[in-house]
């Protein structure tokens, strides 16, 4: 008894002696990782990397900038059987412990002193939320230590939901998806409210192996892990048997859903992701901010259309230029040969899809496209494909499909409503497009290119071109505001002038090749008169045209100090052209371009809202934005430090009324009669426009307006090639003008042009411009402003400056 006794209390003495040393252990391991265990107060601060998002001014997401898909949700937002999934899957004592499982730890060290493995046992929700946010991946004691104490004192900061709800956002679950929300949009395009048992099982299951074990990448084995977790959730009673056994027996129904991007806008948010980097450094990919622009999405989503179509019209007229690419004819049977050969071309913009001849007579080729379909083309299919032999040149028409393809060529195939699939190309054209508010300059579309993807340089902001004719009526308005009128008379006549930068002498020619002889100013500027326009600069003076340009915001350092000014030989973007016509398509008033309407920080907050330059009609009365904690930085941005904004700045005027007036005037006549009469099948009246075709048939514009849209569109190529013969701005650009303004304008109501105050309306003869008498045969009505009027009636015109000698121009 004695015995039994003593060898009691040498049990309990070593009890005791064990319990102590235990204490002092992690009181010793405490002391010793105490130093470096984070605050974890900082959690209740953590701001989760979720990615930059771009949206139209109507809440359409054009793009996503960041490497991570993550979109937060609150604890209270997430779906009660999603909880118990997590909790069955990863840590179903979640509620009960105190961050630390002991007895899962047990059975780890257990199984490390029988097999020698370190296993991932024992880890709780809450020493992974530790592990994620504060540890590195790497398996070390050490690193397990401080775990364990970490998750120890996050239990005492944060409550078990807090906690849950850092887990489920942090979480990686593979293809890009940080958090169940995230998820849930990736695999099934869904609201986390919306998906089923078995998808919700699917879900929590994806923490052990995400990227192995999902149902994209390895279906099979992310089933079994679904299946797991509907075990753990039956056996828990977080599910009847009857709900296990028909979620065991579901299909796997994942899908990947990549970003719904609604509006392609790729040019226009590549612009703002550069301006959110410049303010927001590398953190506006993960600061979780939201930028709304000023693009309308449909207006966004008929310019890249039109564009593409007049593009590829344009493309179509100058033949076919051959396949993408060959692949050995003897793989025309092989499928999955054909299939990899089909790994290299990806899908362009425009629909064109690429495809392998895999047979061809003089009736129809077979082409494979990508995943298996083949397709049948007829001869109409390819009867535009006329060999290109130049930009001016065609080859014979094809009188075979065989005359055009051949096996193993790489194609490109379009599928148009009518003829089905055709054989198409990728055009070497380029072109831009950019749609201006005329009354605050708010870029309404933007299309920069073909495909941003195959070539991102944006055309619209960074391609400097000559804008030829189109330029025309900024020197016609430099002419209005020093003295002459629409009815004025200016000789279309032979120019020659002295140029030292070329071997002989500049002689300037109209497009046609005719000279008209005395014309009045209206007639020149409808008919894209150049030598009335060389003349007209000539008489009001190169100094003082240039200075008046800058009233419509041009850099003056790219335009010439000659003559050659009057026939746009400086250089301007699309965005810039556009911005010189909203002045005539506001009454005289300069805006500037803006694209950036309010950026939101990751809860919602206004961080900036755009403060335009605005049109203000008269009396003018500002009103105070909504929000008085935001003041603005004049023309430009909002500052929170300063109270009382205004919505809008006043739009300062660079333009007399008038001089707007008749600028438009004549402008609608260039549709109504002139260069741009192909737009009259839009069939409204308050349209006004100007073409312009550069030297050698480099670059064509058409830049048109009405009181609602300023609109330009540029066609040409990127390494200043020419156009080919006939491709002037009525031919290459108008069309795609057109084509956007159709449905941009569609339920648009016309604005009659009212002419301002104090102008007066006079019949003047439509030859001489002089005021018209009874005698006179042919007349026509012209709206002047009184000093025009005055100038009339003594039939006088400014003197000629002396930028150029009689010898110079007869």
């Amino acid at each position: 008894m004695k015995r039994i006794a003593g060898i009691l209390r040498l049990l309990l003495t070593g009890a005791l002696v064990a319990l102590l040393l235990g204490v002092l252990g992690v009181a010793g391991a405490y002391l010793y990782v105490s130093p470096r265990l984070p605050d974890v107060d900082t959690l209740r601060e953590i701001r989760l990397q979720v990615p930059l998002r771009v949206y139209s001014r109507d809440g359409v997401l054009m793009a996503e900038y960041g490497t991570k898909r993550r979109d937060p949700v609150a604890i209270e937002d997430v779906p009660q059987r999603m909880r118990q999934a997590f909790l069955a899957a990863e840590d179903d004592r979640f509620e009960h412990h105190p961050g630390v499982d002991f007895m899962g730890l047990t059975r780890a060290a257990l199984n490390l002193l029988l097999t020698g493995e370190k296993s991932q046992g024992g880890s709780t929700i809450t020493m992974q939320v530790a592990r994620n946010f504060f540890l590195e991946r790497e398996k070390t004691y050490e690193r397990k230590i401080i775990e364990i104490f970490l998750a120890l004192r996050m239990e005492q900061v944060l409550s078990k939901d807090e906690i849950l709800e850092l887990y489920l956002n942090k979480i990686y679950l593979g293809h890009r998806a940080y958090g169940v929300k995230a998820a849930a949009r990736i695999y099934y395009g869904a609201d986390l409210d919306a998906l089923t048992l078995p998808q919700v099982a699917m879900i929590a299951g994806l923490p052990q192996a995400p990227s192995a074990a999902n149902p994209i990448t390895d279906p099979q084995r992310a089933r079994a892990r679904r299946n797991y977790v509907l075990g753990r959730m039956h056996t828990l009673g977080f599910i009847s048997a009857q709900e296990y056994e028909q979620a065991r027996a579901a299909p796997v129904t994942a899908e990947l859903h990549r970003l719904q991007v609604e509006a392609g806008a790729e040019y226009l948010a590549e612009m703002v992701r550069q301006e959110m980097v410049a303010r927001y450094g590398e953190e506006a990919y993960t600061g979780g901010y939201r930028v709304y622009t000023t693009l309308d999405a449909g207006l966004q989503r008929q310019a890249e259309a039109a564009l593409r179509r007049g593009l590829l019209a344009y493309d179509r007229r100058h033949g076919y230029r051959g396949p993408e690419g060959h692949v050995d004819a003897a793989l025309a049977g092989d499928a999955a040969a054909l299939e990899r050969a089909l790994g290299g071309y990806p899908a362009v913009a425009g629909g064109l899809l690429p495809g392998i001849v895999t047979a061809v007579d003089a009736d129809a080729a077979t082409v494979y496209l990508k995943g298996g379909e083949r397709v049948r083309l007829e001869r109409e299919a390819v009867a535009w494909a006329r060999p290109h032999l130049g930009p001016s040149s065609l080859g014979s028409r094809p009188g075979a499909v065989s005359d055009v393809l051949a096996v193993g060529d790489v194609i490109r195939l379009r599928q148009e409503s009518q003829a089905g699939w055709v054989l198409s190309q990728v055009p070497g054209v380029q072109g831009a497009l950019v749609a201006l508010d005329p009354r605050d300059g708010a870029v309404r579309a933007l299309a920069g290119g073909y495909d941003y993807f195959l070539s991102k340089f944006n055309r619209a902001t960074e391609a400097r071109r000559q804008p030829g004719s189109a330029f025309k009526p900024f020197v016609y308005s430099a002419a209005l505001a020093h003295g002459f009128s629409p009815a004025s008379v200016i000789n279309d006549a032979p120019v020659v002038l002295e140029d030292l930068s070329l071997d002989g002498d500049w002689r300037p020619k109209n497009y046609s090749g005719r000279f008209y002889g005395p014309t009045r100013l209206r007639e020149a500027l409808v008919h894209s008169r150049n030598l009335v326009s060389i003349r007209l600069l000539d008489r009001v003076g190169i100094p003082e045209t240039r200075t008046f340009l800058e009233r419509f915001g041009f850099d003056l350092s790219r335009h010439p100090s000659g003559l050659s000014l009057a026939l746009g030989s400086g250089s301007v973007t699309p965005l810039e052209l556009a911005r010189g016509y909203t002045v005539f398509a506001n009454g005289g008033h300069r805006v500037e371009p803006w694209f950036i309407q309010r950026i939101e920080g990751p809860y919602g907050e206004v961080l900036h809202e755009a403060v335009p330059r605005r049109v203000c009609p008269s009396p003018c009365q500002v009103p105070r934005h909504p929000d008085a904690q935001l003041a603005a930085l004049e023309g430009a941005a909002m500052d929170a430090s300063r109270q009382g904004a205004p919505e809008f700045t006043p739009a300062e005027r660079v333009l007399p009324a008038s001089n707007a007036y008749q600028i438009t005037s004549m402008l609608q006549d260039v549709i109504r009669r002139g260069t741009g009469r192909r737009a009259r099948s839009l069939g409204r009246s308050d349209l006004a426009g100007k073409t312009g075709t550069t030297n050698g048939l480099r670059d064509a514009w058409f830049s048109g307006y009405n009181p609602d849209l300023a609109v330009t569109t540029w066609v040409g190529f990127d390494d200043d090639g020419t156009l080919g013969r006939g491709e002037t701005g009525s031919s290459a650009a108008l069309p795609i003008w057109i084509d956007f303004m159709e449905e941009a304008l569609a339920g648009v109501p016309e604005r009659t042009l009212e002419a301002p105050e104090g102008m007066v309306t006079v019949r003047i003869d439509a030859e001489t411009g002089a005021r018209a008498t009874r005698y006179t045969e042919d007349s026509l009505f012209e709206t002047l402003t009184p000093q025009q009027l005055d100038a009339l009636e003594r039939q006088a015109l400014p003197e000629p400056s002396r930028g150029v000698t009689p010898e110079q121009i007869f």
